[in-house]
């Protein structure tokens, strides 16, 4: 589902007469449906930024990334709008919403994206949000108030209110208490069960030893010159 082929990114610093930092060279990864790799690598080796590629954020340097059929590092910006909007899910730490949506329309936004009836959509971030302990006096309100662990279950809670086939999720369990923490892992496992294909960052090794079937060490993508 993630096939990731002799990929390469680099970085040029205008404001330094246009230097060019090699970050990462030759990166091949695949993550089979159902299946779920972490990455690892020390502070800087380049694992947030493999991950913004295979997002679309970043421009590769060269190389492939395919979601299904789509190849990210060539495809157009209508083409990955729709890839995220059908295919690619992205459970991060941070929230970012328009403010004075409510949380409940938050959360059910991308199933009502896919022209899921308004009905179902917010009764599937109903139960998320149940399940992730945000008090239902809260669902009618912008999340944008709310305290950062709070606005990270609702981040999650919409990551996870579509079935993508694929999924990238960024450390969702940081800052997590115990009993929000085995919710997500749990909403991680069900995904994997359904046969999403998951990539993520998991600095709790806890976690990444419960959910992961592999690891990827991202080091081994650095440029000896940039090491």
């Amino acid at each position: 589902m993630i096939r990731i082929e002799n990929l390469s990114k680099s970085f040029t610093l205008h404001n330094q007469d246009g230097a060019v930092i090699p970050v990462m060279v030759g990166a091949h990864l695949t993550v089979a449906p159902g299946e779920c790799v972490g990455l690892i690598g020390q502070s800087g080796a380049g694992k947030s930024t493999l991950m913004r590629m295979v997002w679309g954020n970043y421009l590769t340097a060269g190389g492939s990334i395919h979601i299904g059929m789509l190849d990210v590092a060539r495809a157009a910006p209508r083409d990955i709008i729709a890839l995220r909007r059908d295919t690619l899910g992205y459970v991060s730490q941070f929230l970012r919403v328009v403010p004075r949506v409510p949380t409940l329309n938050v959360v059910a936004e991308p199933l009502l994206a896919l022209g899921t009836p308004a009905p179902k959509a917010r009764a599937r971030a109903a139960d998320l949000l149940q399940r992730l302990n945000i008090p239902e006096r809260l669902w009618t309100l912008s999340p944008t108030t709310f305290s950062g662990g709070e606005q990270q279950r609702v981040n999650i809670a919409r990551g996870f209110a579509h079935d993508y086939p694929a999924l990238l999720v960024d450390e969702p369990t940081a800052s997590l208490d115990a009993a929000n923490r085995e919710v997500v892992l749990e909403l991680i496992l069900e995904a994997k069960a359904r046969g999403a294909a998951i990539l993520g960052i998991f600095h709790d090794e806890g976690a990444r030893s419960r959910v992961c079937d592999r690891v990827v060490d991202v080091t081994g993508f650095t440029p000896k010159a940039a090491a």
